[in-house]
């Protein structure tokens, strides 16, 4: 696989990952919380602890979350570099829209008011 197949399926566990609003939740709980056992994320949905596993291994495939190993606990940590890069990706698309958004706003700026007729 070339460098930039591999940064493309990289991008592409990351996007996959964030499809997904359950995991999308249990990366706002590690952003806000810090680093949690698995536990402690698995109180706040009403799912089996096997299906919370399997979202969190898609987070840790992604590279979105680490894992450590406390004794018997597995505490998982948000790893945010992925999401840089997604940012990264998505910026050419903010632009684009705020440009469009400008010209909106310069139209109608331009456009009489309806008060006016």
């Amino acid at each position: 696989m070339t460098v930039t197949g591999a940064r493309e399926a990289s991008e592409d566990r990351v996007f996959a990952a964030l499809a997904n609003a359950t995991r999308r939740e249990v990366l706002r709980l590690l952003r806000d919380g810090g680093p949690q056992p698995v536990q402690a994320l698995a109180d706040h949905f009403d799912m089996r602890r096997p299906s919370l596993s399997e979202h969190l291994k898609v987070l840790r495939d992604a590279g979105l979350v680490s894992e450590e190993r406390a004794g018997r606990q597995r505490i998982y940590r948000l790893e945010a570099t992925p999401l840089a890069e997604v940012q990264d990706w998505l910026h050419p698309y903010e632009r684009f829209w705020r440009d469009r958004l400008k010209g909106l706003g310069a139209l109608l700026d331009r456009m009489p008011d309806d008060a006016e007729s």
